[in-house]
């Protein structure tokens, strides 16, 4: 059954256009495919995700989706140069330094809100 399906990302956005320019000039992504004019489906590796308009965008209080890196000190220093500002916190179990949170037996992870309000990740393993 499900375990055998790929799973699909679906992330909220209150203004699709400003998230596409978001996602193409921050992340380098473009969409595979178009399905209206307020859905739009990005390929990432060998995931999906679909970015769909709705008011609902920018509520959600959690990390959203991710990405995982081999080279994670690379990758964030591209999204930096890019213009993303990775997000500081300093809670029990999470604390980051200069965006970025170095986990006992983990690795490192690093924070970023998308245009939409939407927080996204990038880690190390």
């Amino acid at each position: 059954m499900l375990k055998d399906l790929d799973a699909m990302a679906v992330l909220p956005a209150k203004d699709i256009s400003r998230a596409r320019e978001f996602y193409r000039d921050k992340l380098g992504l473009e969409p595979v495919q178009e399905m209206g004019p307020e859905n739009l489906i990005y390929k990432s590796g060998n995931s999906t995700f679909l970015l769909y308009q709705t008011d609902n965008a920018g509520t959600a209080k959690n990390t959203q989706m991710g990405w995982v890196t081999q080279d994670f000190d690379r990758e964030v220093e591209e999204l930096r140069s890019r213009g993303v500002v990775f997000e500081e916190y300093d809670q029990p179990g999470l604390k980051t330094e200069n965006g970025v949170a170095t986990m006992e037996d983990v690795g490192k992870g690093a924070w970023f809100l998308d245009s939409e309000g939407n927080i996204l990740n990038i880690s190390s393993i």
